[in-house]
This record gives C-alpha cells, structure tokens and sequence, in this order.
C-alpha cells in the first residue's frame, strides 16, 4: 500500500515548551492507525499538524507525495483532510442537522451526505431537530464524527473518541468504524484506552512525551511491552 499519509522528522513547540520531537508517522492509503499515549505524550498535537491548525518548527508533512506546508487548515479540507476534534467543538446554538451541514461545506465529492451519516448513526438522525447544547457526550461525539464524515475526507482524523464516555458509548462509536473504512476512508485515531485502539487498527504507534516510543501491527504487539511504553517504565 502506498503511503498516504507522511509525517517527516517534525518539531512542534507552543511557545518555549516543545511538544513533538523529530516525530515521523505513515498512514497508508486504507490503513487505520491508532496513535496511543497518556495525557501530554503528543497525540493531539500530532492531528492539530495534520489539520493545519499548528505548524512545525521543522519537518513537513505530506498527503499523497506533495507538502502541505504552508498550506492553511480551511485548505486543507479541501484537499480531504478532516478532524473531529477532541471535546467534540459542536455548535451549541445550531440543531444536529445544522452542524452537520456545517461539514459539507468544502463541497467534495464522495458518498458521506446527510442520508448516509443517519445510517451510519441513526440516533443522531431521530435527534436531526435537537439542539447540539442538548446532546448526551456520546451523541454529541457521533456528531462531530458525522460532521467530519460530511468532508467527505480520504484522511479522518479522530481525537480520543473515548473521552468522558461511558464504555458502552465507546464502543458503540467504534462499532461504525468498519463502515467508514468500508469507504475507503485512511483513518488516523488517538486514543488513551489501549484496549479500544488495539481492537479497532491495523497498526499501533505508542508516543511518549513527544517520541514514538512503540509501534508495530495490532494484532501482533506485545502488551506488556505497549503498556511498559504507555508509561515509559521498563518492560
């Protein structure tokens, strides 16, 4: 599989404190990749320099052999790239349906529209009229996950899915991923639960303070070895 995703030896900083440390990560066209680290390891960061949102100091990232650098993050949606950001970041004075509209604005063609999405979650159809401010944690999640959908990305970016959710929530979200893929859509997902990445991506790369620490194909990582570098202790 060819390379769609290619994130090449980047330094980010905010401000003095450096996040991301000569970090290198490949998504390949059709891959999930799940990114896994305790809290401040770099996940985010790492999805906030593949949206655009943040720039590196140094290193490039590349979508299909060709350098976004420079190019902003409205532009980059454009060229499918989409995001649902961690806590979700609806708009709370909008309805469901109005948020997810919001997504599509990009006008890409593809086969997530408003029809396929309440397939893909038909609660946040039956909620369609609701506002977003009166939405569970879960269901505001598979909104912000429709509305990233509605890009009609090559790449979907997912940001602790699992955040703040109960467990049956949780994998209830993940249960659709199999359909989104099924599209040909190349998934880039963080997360903190280990279990859940594990069971949902083809490979794992564990980061730890800015460094990938791990990686390797899911289904073949050793977990004492994941959890030894989840925590930075020895094996």
């Amino acid at each position: 599989m060819s390379a769609l995703l290619e994130v090449d030896a980047v330094d980010v900083s905010y401000g003095d404190a450096q996040a991301l440390f000569g970090l290198s990560v490949t998504v390949a066209e059709g891959e999930t990749l799940a990114v896994i680290g305790a809290n401040g390891a770099g996940k985010s960061t790492l999805l906030k320099t593949v949206a655009g949102v943040v720039r590196p100091r140094r290193g490039d990232v590349r979508l299909d052999g060709a350098s976004l650098s420079g190019v902003p993050a409205h532009r980059r949606v454009g060229r499918g790239i989409a995001m649902s950001p961690e806590g979700r970041r609806l708009f709370p004075s909008l309805t469901v349906e109005e948020n997810l509209l919001v997504g599509a604005h990009s006008r890409r063609p593809g086969p997530w529209a408003l029809d396929a999405v309440y397939a893909l979650f038909p609660l946040v159809a039956e909620r369609r009229a609701r506002s977003a401010a009166n939405l569970s944690g879960g269901e505001q999640q598979a909104v912000a996950i429709g509305r990233a959908l509605m890009a009609n990305p090559r790449l979907l970016l997912l940001d602790e899915v699992s955040l703040g959710l109960a467990p049956v929530v949780v994998a209830q979200l993940y249960a659709a991923l199999p359909q989104i893929t099924a599209q040909g859509t190349t998934v880039l997902v963080v997360e903190q639960d280990v279990h859940q990445a594990l069971a949902v991506a083809d490979r794992v790369q564990c980061l730890l303070e800015g460094r990938t620490v791990l990686e390797g194909p899911a289904d073949r990582v050793d977990t004492a070895a994941l959890s030894a570098a989840y925590f930075g202790v020895d094996a």
